[in-house]
């Protein structure tokens, strides 16, 4: 089973920044694709970015610029740098990874999910 734990979010007004982490089981985090999430009241669960086991990473468009991932595979750690934050960014932001790459983008075959970070941005 793996454990998923987010932090670093809260209540920002619009132009400010967040750094989101997730701490994930050590025994995959190394191999593992990783991705962060986000679920705004009323909607499904979106692909925010991903990242590879080699740093390769990709955004949404709405984010792109703004928003940046890492990951530290000797700390298990995954990040999003949120920069110049739109109350449209408002969500519970949450972290998951895979194996494979593109099964990041197909949130809806997740069975785990961490209980994610709320992420508030005022106009």
């Amino acid at each position: 089973q793996v454990q998923l734990v987010e932090s670093g979010g809260g209540l920002v007004q619009s132009g400010e920044s967040l750094r989101l982490s997730c701490v994930t089981s050590g025994s995959i985090f190394s191999i593992n694709a990783m991705g962060w999430y986000r679920q705004a009241p009323g909607k499904e669960r979106e692909v925010v970015a991903t990242i590879t086991n080699s740093g390769s990473a990709r955004y949404t468009e709405s984010v792109k610029g703004r928003f940046t991932i890492s990951r530290d595979n000797a700390k298990n750690t995954l990040y999003l740098q949120m920069d110049s934050l739109k109350p449209e960014d408002t969500a519970v932001y949450y972290c998951n990874s895979h194996l494979i790459l593109t099964q990041l983008y197909r949130p809806e075959g997740f069975l785990s999910w961490g209980q994610g970070t709320q992420v508030t941005v005022s106009s």
